[in-house]
């Protein structure tokens, strides 16, 4: 007979630790180990921590080589049946339960150990510092708390977003995958607890020996940015990439309608940008900040709005956005730098870049239908 959490649950009933209203559900930490002749298992119930040893040929004398898990301190409790043998008569073979010393571990630690593998230290460490963990009844925030293995733990996991986005592939080949990335979407998780799906998840699909929550985004877009974005498929490429785009080798072409109308039609943006000290989820035009320069080209206007080209040679956060309100003219949707509007009226229209395989191409993410729809009012048909 294989030992299992209901016959678990029918041995605590015969040590009279158990009602008849128990179920395997209120076993915790259950680790059960399977052998031929002999099985044991051990698990927290009722706040304790317990050690079962199930089997034909237990050897009362050598118990402790067969259950690696009892130390000397555990407690062998009595044979509710006989109380002359440690060993209890049990569906054919024998029985033997210990409560065993209770230990502290790490929270994260516990977690993994008790509750899901399949989850990774570090994204147990998100849920706990987002306040997802409960030990008896009390939200814990540190990952490294020394928590005691029969405390009763709850975690409460955010509800997942039920937005499916739909990301065109553009182009695909062995090395890199070329996405149109829809406005909404998240390039990658910025290190708390993402649960939506983002760029980086649809990249999972298609890399192959790297790893990380990041594996294979070598660049990225704000969330209300769309357009055309480049994918590793491997370390490979990964590195030739990341060259280019640390090297600003890469090519980019964005299209933006902005408010009002840019004093030049065309001219050069060389202004620095660093992180605002009031706000440090937004950025400035900062004198002490880091060189940021953006091209721009009016393409057509009414006054009250323009549509621009925007080329970017150095890639600081926010620079588009920071740098077209700056002179006036903010992009229409931006809700931290300008006025809020149907979407962020910012695209990624155009990425140049050399492949792994040598050949340098063009690629092109065709503009949204908000886009094309204001280009015609504004008589553009470029």
């Amino acid at each position: 007979m294989k030992l299992t959490g209901k016959l678990i649950v029918k041995a605590l009933r015969l040590y009279g630790l158990a009602d008849d209203n128990e179920s395997p559900k209120a076993l915790r930490s259950l680790v059960i180990h399977s052998g031929e002749t002999v099985s044991d298992a051990t698990f927290v119930f009722a706040k304790k921590r317990y050690g079962l040893v199930f089997g034909l040929d237990i050897d009362e004398d050598s118990i402790e080589g067969l259950w690696l898990d009892v130390d000397s301190r555990a407690h062998i409790l009595t044979n509710p049946l006989d109380p002359s043998t440690k060993l209890a008569p049990f569906f054919g073979k024998y029985l033997l339960l210990a409560e065993l010393p209770s230990g502290k571990k790490r929270l994260d630690l516990l977690l993994i150990d008790t509750l899901d593998q399949s989850l990774s230290r570090s994204q147990w460490q998100k849920y706990i510092k987002a306040g997802c963990i409960r030990v008896d009844g009390h939200v814990v925030t540190s990952p490294g708390a020394e928590v005691d293995e029969t405390a009763v733990i709850d975690v409460i996991f955010p509800e997942a977003s039920n937005v499916v986005h739909d990301v065109a592939i553009l182009y695909e080949d062995e090395d890199v995958v070329v996405i149109n990335k829809p406005s909404g979407m998240l390039t990658h998780a910025k290190g708390g607890i993402v649960d939506e799906q983002t760029v980086a998840d649809t990249a999972k699909r298609y890399v192959s020996g790297l790893d990380g929550e990041r594996a294979g985004i070598v660049h990225r877009l704000d969330r209300d940015t769309s357009g055309v974005l480049i994918i590793a498929r491997n370390e490979k490429s990964m590195k030739h990439l990341q060259q280019q785009f640390a090297g600003r080798s890469v090519a980019k072409t964005y299209i933006a309608v902005v408010d009002s109308t840019p004093k030049l039609p065309e001219a050069m943006i060389d202004l620095p940008i660093g992180r605002n000290p009031t706000k440090p989820s937004t950025f400035r035009v900062d004198a002490k900040g880091k060189s940021a320069q953006t091209h721009y080209r009016v393409l057509a206007s009414d006054g009250t709005r323009s549509l621009v080209e925007l080329k970017p040679t150095t890639g600081r956060t926010h620079q588009l956005r920071v740098h077209m309100s700056y002179i006036g003219t903010p992009i229409r949707g931006d809700v931290v730098y300008g006025t809020p509007a149907e979407r962020l009226m910012l695209h990624a229209y155009t990425l140049t870049v050399a492949l792994p395989s040598g050949e340098t191409r063009t690629f092109t993410a065709s503009l949204p239908e908000l886009f094309t729809q204001q280009a015609k009012e504004l008589s553009y048909d470029g």
